[in-house]
């Protein structure tokens, strides 16, 4: 397994109708407990569909939780000022050479970019499901006016606008990566 997602990026591509991309781009995605625990327990227990939508897709294997033990964790890492998601995912990426990791929170990211790891959030597997031919322009558009308009998927309208505007302003056959 070479991907490793945190709660944001699932619970927003649940949300959307869009958690099957991270399959379709990715094969299996794994996910460490203290993940499952929010995004599927919790999130069942709160009646958000995207827990179920999660559950799902690890039924069917496209997500798989890996057992990690907070108390196990490295103290540079159970150390950081994370959620336990956060810090379980980062380790789990710093434990697999050349792996990716999936967050959306700022922090979480600066803190695995320090680690020299890859990481995207939801707004990057968009864009690799477009350059990827997934997902159309149109597409970006309307998934992106859905996070604008939401106000449970906690992701910057600017951003989204700014993301808009490079893809529609790219080559057409452009099919670089991003680290978004």
């Amino acid at each position: 397994m070479k991907v490793f997602s945190n709660a944001g990026p699932l619970m927003a591509l649940g949300k959307l109708g869009q958690l099957e991309l991270l399959y379709r781009l990715f094969g299996p995605v794994g996910l460490p407990t203290a993940v499952y625990q929010e995004v599927v327990i919790r999130g069942s227990q709160r009646g958000y569909s995207d827990a179920l939508l999660i559950e799902m897709a690890l039924h069917r294997k496209q997500l798989v939780v890996l057992d990690v033990i907070h108390d196990d964790l490295p103290s540079e890492i159970a150390s950081l000022p994370l959620d336990a998601g956060e810090k379980e995912a980062i380790y789990l990426a710093t434990r697999v050479p050349n792996s990716l990791v999936l967050l959306d929170d700022l922090k979480a990211r600066e803190e695995a970019k320090a680690r020299k790891l890859a990481v995207k959030g939801t707004i990057g597997v968009m864009v690799q499901a477009y350059r990827n031919g997934l997902l159309t322009l149109d597409d970006i558009e309307t998934i992106f006016e859905a996070i604008i308009a939401s106000d449970d998927i906690w992701i910057a309208s600017g951003l989204c606008r700014e993301v808009l505007s490079r893809l529609k302003s790219e080559p057409r056959d452009h099919r670089e990566g991003s680290d978004l």
